[in-house]
């Protein structure tokens, strides 16, 4: 007997954006660099090899993201501990908004993410660079 799929991405995404910030790119931008943002690539790294990197977000893979958030985690992230706004951002909008929600459900506030994501904040002219992963400490 095949699956029976009852709420599909599509769904997910649209409750996800009806209870989450969506920042219009232009609005996301302006927010770069400021003290008070977090800006959270949930993208693989992959994709930050290969696309480059919004200088100075934050990178939490979207498999990673409720132990990072989660104090009482053995992963948890001070980062997302600090008194901030947390602006997710995926490769075109859509993990982010599922990503920002999470969050939320999580307690983490206030949250939000960016329409069109990583996509579109270049074509926008928002500040990118390559990637340029830590290196892993020896032994």
């Amino acid at each position: 007997m095949p699956q029976q799929i009852t709420k599909g991405i599509k769904q997910l995404c649209h409750e996800a954006n009806a209870q989450v910030e969506t920042l219009t790119i232009e609005d996301a931008i302006k927010l770069h660099g400021r003290d008070d943002v977090v800006l959270v690539d949930i993208r693989d790294p992959r994709e930050l090899e290969r696309d480059g990197q919004v200088p100075g977000a934050f990178h939490c893979t979207r498999g990673m993201l409720e132990f990072w958030i989660d104090p009482a985690s053995p992963y948890a992230k001070p980062k997302f501990q600090e008194d901030k706004k947390f602006v997710f951002f995926c490769a075109g909008g859509l993990r982010s908004a599922l990503a920002a929600k999470t969050a939320k459900d999580m307690g983490l506030k206030p949250v939000a993410h960016i329409e069109g994501g990583y996509g579109a904040w270049k074509k926008a002219g928002g500040p990118t660079e390559a990637w340029a992963p830590k290196a892993k400490k020896a032994g």
